[in-house]
């Protein structure tokens, strides 16, 4: 009995069990799908949301997306053009361009500012203290110019810095540079660009926009690193190219006598500017002392000025010719009128005016060769106030000649009303005015050409890197000075100047007819409000050959010491000048049997 109980409490005990998983199995299964239905739920709203982002990103967002792309993708880079170059009349180049590598650093890359920026610091010529300060306070950028346009040896130096402190911190990129091959010459003409290839004086300057080119910007495409995917050298729009007036045979003459001028009567600086008095064409320009135009920076400003155009100066008795002009013109006096300077002074308004040599009675034309201000007062007070005044006028002082060059100044040649009891006498003998070179060479060749006041200039052709030609200046007469006829009258006294009992016989060319003026003006000492005794500015300018003007030039050496006069310290430069210029341009002598010619050896 006992066993049969304890089998059927099992029995029964194990069908309970049974019912209960069963009730179990379906709960779960219950539960189950409910969390299906969670889960499916949710993954259809977050299906839905991902829709939803990219409905709005393909749509919506897309323009802002597609710029964000192609910063990480696309690189601007401007492309910076090739400066045109500047050639010399016969095409000889006188500015030109090489490629100079420059110096970039990454100081967001850089861990060791101080360590690099003593080792890096002599070969870019700064101190270290002012390259890490200038490293830390730029830590987050990637790009800072280091250099720019460095030499060969610092570059060399620099590339063993790079694999010690990394090639990523370190860069050079390749840009032009201005070169100037014939170094200092011509180097007041043509000027100077800065860092970044800007003219910013001379010819580089006022012809800027022409040279400069065009830049251009463009995108290129990069790898994920930043690396650009296109080849190739690419520049912008190349800038165009200038032909000069200028012959560099001719500049290197000038330049070449200017310097052993200086070094002769150590002056302080010289001047002397060559031109085609039938064009108004410069030939030549140069400038003592002068620089090189490749290391500026080893000169200061007092070499570098052009004092061809900036320059102003008493002419003296170089503007004795323009006021025989203007008496020849009105005729107010005639070539035989003779004047009695046998006082050796004459008192105009109570101010005393002295002849340098006693003379006795001197014709109208002696009163010229011979350089007398007593006798340039007495045809200065026939010609009256008025007519001096227009026709100083007419023959382009107190105004800018126009020149194609910047800086020019327009002199100093006061109103009409505002001259005094002196001025005119004053005037005669070329004070009481400021003028530069340029504007006393421009009224010369007025007398040279027959009469006509040209414009000069110093660029011929701007010529596109095509080679077709953009611009072209030509000869311009702006007016008529003086008839032909007073223009040559003038030119024969110039002609007995330079010959026995004239104040230039160190200009007389052998072979060849010159005709000029000597001028020796004292220095005006504004602080003690005279001229000073010891201080003078001595010139010559004339043209030659005399009957056939192939050139037009003016010679002025400023404080020269042993000597104050034109004819002594002036005079001699021209003639070195012309002659070897002459040799040069394969100009003919002139036969003239009847004429003595004095060289001076």
């Amino acid at each position: 009995m006992k066993s049969a109980g304890s089998s059927y409490r099992k029995r029964k005990h194990n069908g309970t069990l049974g019912l209960f998983d069963r009730d179990l199995t379906k709960e779960q299964l219950k539960k189950s799908r409910k969390r299906a239905v969670v889960l499916m739920t949710v993954i259809f709203f977050a299906f839905s949301i991902v829709v939803l982002r990219l409905v709005d990103l393909m749509i919506f967002d897309h323009d802002k997306l597609s710029d964000r792309a192609a910063q990480q993708y696309i690189r601007e880079e401007t492309l910076k053009p090739q400066r045109g170059i500047i050639w010399d009349r016969k095409m000889r180049e006188m500015a030109s361009n090489i490629e100079a590598d420059s110096l970039y650093a990454v100081p967001s890359a850089i861990e060791d500012t101080r360590n690099l920026s003593k080792k890096l610091a002599p070969l870019i010529k700064v101190s270290s203290k002012k390259l890490n300060m200038t490293l830390l306070r730029k830590k987050k950028r990637d790009f800072i110019w280091l250099a720019r346009k460095m030499d060969r040896i610092a570059i060399d130096n620099i590339y063993d810095l790079r694999n010690r402190f990394g090639k990523n911190n370190l860069g050079f990129i390749t840009e032009s540079k201005r070169y100037y091959p014939k170094g200092s010459t011509a180097s007041h003409l043509l000027g100077l660009t800065n860092i970044d290839n800007k003219g910013i004086s001379g010819i580089e300057l006022i012809y800027d926009d022409f040279l400069k080119g065009e830049v251009k910007k463009i995108s290129l495409d990069r790898d994920a690193r930043g690396n650009s995917l296109s080849r190739g050298i690419m520049e912008g729009t190349p800038g165009n190219n200038l032909l000069l007036t200028v012959d560099e045979g001719l500049q290197y003459i000038v330049e070449r006598e200017l310097s052993n001028a200086i070094a002769e009567w150590k002056a302080k600086a010289a001047v002397a500017i060559m031109m085609d008095p039938m064009t108004g064409e410069i030939l030549a320009m140069a400038n003592r002392p002068t620089f090189d135009s490749n290391e500026p920076g080893k000169s200061g400003s007092y070499a570098r000025r052009n004092r061809a155009v900036t320059d102003l100066y008493e002419p003296g008795s170089t503007l004795k010719t323009m006021l025989a002009a203007a008496a020849l013109e009105e005729q107010t006096s005639d070539i035989d009128d003779e004047f009695d300077v046998s006082q050796g002074f004459i008192v105009v308004g109570g101010k005393r005016i002295r002849d340098v040599h006693k003379e006795e009675i001197l014709s109208f034309s002696e009163v010229i060769q011979r350089s007398s201000n007593v006798g340039a007062v007495q045809i200065g007070l026939k010609l009256g106030a008025d007519n001096y005044y227009n026709y100083l006028r007419k023959f382009g002082f107190g105004q800018k000649a126009g020149i194609d060059f910047p800086g020019e100044i327009r002199g100093i040649l006061r109103d009409r009303q505002d001259w005094s009891g002196t001025s005119l006498a004053a005037l005669s003998i070329g004070q009481e005015i400021g003028v530069t070179p340029l504007q006393i060479l421009r009224a010369y060749a007025a007398i040279a050409n027959g009469g006509l006041l040209m414009k000069p200039y110093i660029v011929s052709e701007i010529i596109s890197a095509k080679g077709e030609i953009v611009k072209r200046n030509v000869a311009t007469a702006e007016q008529r000075v003086v008839s032909r006829a007073t223009a040559d009258r003038v030119k024969e006294i110039l002609k007995t100047v330079v010959e026995e009992g004239g104040t230039a016989q160190k200009a007389n060319i052998e072979g060849n007819l010159v005709a000029g003026k000597t001028g020796t003006a004292q220095i005006f000492d504004s602080e003690r409000g005279r001229y000073a005794r010891s201080r003078h500015i001595s010139s010559f300018v004339g043209f030659a050959p005399a009957d056939d003007p192939k050139v037009a030039l003016i010679v002025v050496v400023y404080e020269p010491e042993g000597s104050a006069y034109g004819g002594v310290v002036a005079a001699p430069v021209f003639r070195k000048i012309v002659e070897h210029s002459f040799a040069y341009l394969e100009v003919p002598m002139e036969r003239n049997e009847n004429r003595i010619f004095l060289v001076s050896k």
